[in-house]
């Protein structure tokens, strides 16, 4: 399976990046291109423990987490269009600097080269492995460039 800890994994994801069209339309959900960028940018850097993040499991994640990151990354499925947005990283500015996300997101997904975040906690699926988090931010980064088309 794929994982971001791969670099050639994480060199397809850049070339995907770099090709979104600015005028890209979401295939499903709510979020317009921007938005997603930002999105993701935001998220990898929480995964990354980048800003201070402060990691907490929600009540509800210590109860179904564990068997939701499993279902999510048992396989080469891509994750589900319907998975809801955790509310941190709902992006509520619809314009931006597109190019200057891109190149945030995509220098994001190149340190994962010398990535160290052993105090993450997922705030659904809780503390994960760093094999579980390598699969996970690959599947998170290829639903999200697959929404766009990328």
């Amino acid at each position: 399976m794929k994982t971001i800890f791969d670099q050639e994994v994480r060199e397809e994801l850049i070339q995907r990046i770099n090709q979104l069209d600015e005028d890209a339309q979401a295939q499903w959900g709510k979020m317009n291109l921007y938005q997603m960028m930002k999105h993701c940018t935001n998220w990898e850097e929480w995964m990354q423990g980048k800003g201070n993040p402060v990691y907490k499991q929600a009540f509800i994640g210590k109860i179904f987490g564990k068997m939701g990151l499993n279902r999510m990354i048992r396989d080469e499925k891509p994750i589900d269009k319907g998975v809801p947005t955790s509310t941190q990283f709902k992006i509520k500015e619809t314009e931006g600097d597109i190019p200057a996300e891109k190149q945030k997101w995509t220098a994001l997904i190149q340190s994962y080269e010398q990535y160290s975040n052993p105090g993450f906690i997922h705030d659904f699926f809780g503390k994960m492995s760093k094999e579980q988090v390598g699969l996970l931010v690959y599947k998170h980064n290829d639903h999200h460039l697959r929404q766009f088309n990328g």
